[in-house]
């Protein structure tokens, strides 16, 4: 036999078990048959009776309603399902949905052959029709659920089909909402329900009466919390075990219109050229429905509902109903920033669900919408010429260039750029943007003189810092001259050179000439004198002629006094001219002294120690040093110039060319002595300097050195020696 009229003898055979053990039931309100199973024919013919549903709510059936998830069909007062249309394909299942004041159920059709063609789910809006029900609703919306593929069906006892319940029923709860049907049930049995909604979080939402199979729910579903429940019926026996089961029980929750659309990605700032062409893109809005989104509940459309300023259009912008594009429909021509009234368009925008229905919940937003400054107009000077005077010798700005553009001022379309295009050619001049005015800065970077020029021509350009559009030229308005005065001034007379450099030995006579000084004074058209007189001299050793400029020395010059530094002397001269009034010039005079031997060379230290029992007689380690430079200093020459003790008593050794050695040789009382010591220079000729050393003989015992029987310092031998050798690395 051909396996497909096999399963069809099947499902009639199931249906005729399921028609004849429900027979036996008490009336239960509802489908008394919910699932069916109809072969996909090559059409559904327009009106052609298809099968019949029974459906009762055991109260008369008053004010039945019937509901079909296609909308290619309907369900007669009869319960008869007819097309309406000729149609080859509807999908592989169909829901019917029936209701009256006091129950409502679910059928499900599957079409054996049938093709999926919309997807995993397919809703539809359905207007209920007023009632006086325990809802009490004028109006409301439910959504019916067509599963795309038949649920798998085994051999087995246990019926279900799943179970669609509203969102947001009101009271009273518990409510049945469905039946399980097992015709095979052991008589004693019990039905249980069990998962997530019954006895797993959140719990006692269902409940299944365990004699009859009713299943009921107690209390509101909210589809956006929770949108399908996934549950599970089994028979079990008086011991609470498990006969048949578990069987899946699908429990979808039918979604309501109870949330508006919501525009969450707000601020919406969006930006359009000026002049751009009309249909041009400007942004997007998108709203958020919480509602199922394969049902009208969350189809949303968009429109504006106002705009601000309506100038110089109302309808400056049109948004895509369904997508939620912004564009342009007015002409370039109108886009034009610099004549609009204002620049920045605020809109309101509302999306609605429902498909933008009457009905549909709204939810609006507002779009800023700033249209942006193209570089369309080029920058153009107030005036053609400009004036400007500045003083010889200054620097700084000396005028501020006005230019007009009437693009953004907040951009690089209205940001000016200028040039100076001819008459620079000392580079005596530059000029800036002034940031804050748009201006040109014109600046004298470089003294001008008078003497020279006194008139300067400059050709200044200005740009903007973006490029013009191509349609868009600079003309003559974008250039303008300048007529810069250059005043006279008193300028102050000049040395030269300067500084003013001389060498001589210190030690010229009083009234040497060093050199004649030559100032010029600038203002050669002026014709003026000069005098000079000293401005500076630290140690008082020089004279001018205010006259000539001759300078000669009033004192010998010392090339060791302390205002001589590095062998160089440094002066300052004045030049005051004769303008009204005087301007007065700065020259230096660096006079650089040779050496002359004219400093003796002098000893250190000038104090010794030596213990009376020393067995080392050395008593000390003498340095010398000069102010003179080589070769009028070392190396010394060391002498004891006379002793007021025998001669064998002292010796002095030479070390280097600027250290010798004091010593004993033998040892002395205590007591303080006096040596003489000579130390002679190598310059030509040569300079001597005797200096006392002042000795002190100590006695040294268990480590204590006391010299207060030679009435002087307190110094050991060893701390004269460490003395004079830290002297001698020091040189």
């Amino acid at each position: 036999m051909h396996l497909r009229t096999l399963f069809l003898l099947c499902v009639l055979l199931s249906q005729v078990l399921l028609l004849t053990s429900a027979g036996d039931l008490k009336c239960t309100p509802g489908f008394q048959q919910k699932l069916f199973h109809i072969d996909q024919p090559t059409e559904f013919i327009e009106d052609q009776f298809i099968l019949n549903l029974n459906f009762s709510d055991c109260k008369g059936n008053d004010k039945l309603h019937y509901e079909v998830s296609s909308p290619y069909f309907r369900v007669n007062n009869d319960g008869g399902l007819v097309a309406l249309r000729n149609i080859t394909a509807v999908g592989k299942t169909l829901f019917v949905h029936a209701r009256t004041p006091y129950a409502e159920d679910m059928a499900e059709l599957v079409i054996v052959g049938g093709k999926d063609i919309q997807g995993s789910l397919q809703l539809m809006s359905l207007k209920m029709i007023p009632s006086n029900s325990i809802q009490d609703e004028a109006k409301q919306d439910i959504f019916k659920f067509a599963r795309t593929s038949p649920i798998p069906r085994q051999k087995r006892s246990i019926v279900v089909s799943p179970i669609l319940i509203p969102e947001n029923q009101r009271q009273p709860f518990p409510r049945d909402v469905g039946k399980v049907v097992d015709s095979d049930r052991p008589e004693g049995s019990k039905f249980r329900l069990t998962g997530k909604g019954v006895d797993q979080e959140p719990k006692g939402i269902f409940r299944i009466n365990e004699n009859t199979g009713s299943v009921s729910v107690t209390r509101t579903l909210d589809r956006e919390t929770i949108a399908t429940y996934q549950l599970f019926v089994e028979t079990t026996d008086g011991n609470g075990r498990t006969l048949e089961g578990p069987v899946p029980l699908e429990v979808i929750v039918i979604d309501q219109n109870d949330n508006r659309p919501i525009f969450r990605e707000g601020p919406y700032i969006g930006h359009v050229m000026e002049g751009s062409p009309t249909g041009t893109t400007v942004m997007r809005m998108t709203a958020f429905d919480a509602d199922d989104p394969a049902t009208d509940n969350a189809l949303l459309r968009y429109n504006i509902r106002q705009q601000t300023p309506d100038k110089p259009s109302p309808n400056m912008f049109y948004i895509d109903p369904e997508k939620g594009d912004i564009v342009t429909v007015v002409s370039p021509a109108l886009l034009d920033r610099e004549t609009l009234e204002n620049p920045k368009y605020e809109l309101i925008i509302e999306a609605q669900d429902m498909a933008g229905i009457d009905v549909g919940l709204t939810g609006t937003a507002t779009a800023t919408i700033m249209i942006d400054d193209k570089n369309d107009h080029s920058p153009k000077f107030t005036k053609k010429e400009f004036q400007a005077t500045v003083e010889e010798g200054a620097v700084g700005i000396i005028v501020n260039l006005t230019v007009e553009d009437k693009d953004d001022p907040t951009t690089g379309a209205w940001r000016a750029a200028y040039t100076i295009i001819n008459g620079n050619q000392g580079q005596s001049f530059e000029i800036h943007t002034n940031p804050q005015t748009n201006e040109g800065m014109l600046s004298v970077v470089k003294p001008l003189d008078y003497e020279i020029s006194a008139f300067h021509t400059l050709l200044i350009k200005v740009e903007n810092e973006d490029p013009l559009v191509p349609d868009v030229s600079y003309g003559p308005s974008s250039t303008a001259t300048v007529h810069i005065t250059v005043l006279d001034v008193n300028e102050g007379p000049v040395f030269y050179p300067d500084p003013m450099q001389v060498t001589k030995k210190e030690n010229i006579s009083v009234g040497s000439v060093l050199l004649t000084v030559n100032a010029t004074d600038p203002d050669s058209l002026q014709h003026q004198t000069i005098r000079y007189s000293v401005y500076k001299d630290p140690a008082g050793w020089l004279n001018i002629n205010p006259i000539n400029g001759t300078v000669d020395t009033t004192a010998v010059l010392d090339r060791e006094s302390p205002f001589v530094h590095n062998s160089v002397y440094t002066a300052l001269f004045l030049a005051i001219d004769s303008g009204n009034p005087p301007a007065t010039g700065t020259g230096t005079l660096l006079i650089t002294l040779e050496d002359v031997n004219d400093n003796a060379p002098f000893i250190y230290p000038t104090v010794a120690e030596v213990c009376d029992d020393a067995k080392n007689l050395s008593v000390v380690i003498l340095g010398a040093t000069d102010k003179d430079l080589h070769p009028n200093t070392d190396p010394f020459k060391f002498e004891i110039h006379k002793q007021t003790v025998p001669d064998k008593v002292w010796k002095i050794s030479k070390i280097n060319n600027t250290h010798a050695l004091v010593s004993l040789l033998q040892n002395l009382n205590k007591a303080n002595y006096h040596l003489p010591i000579m130390v002679t220079d190598s310059g030509k000729p040569p300079m001597t300097n005797i200096t006392d050393l002042r000795v002190q003989v100590c006695s040294c015992k268990n480590s204590k050195v006391d010299c207060n029987a030679a009435g002087g310092p307190h110094f050991s031998l060893t701390s004269v020696l460490l003395i004079s050798l830290f002297s001698l690395a020091c040189l």
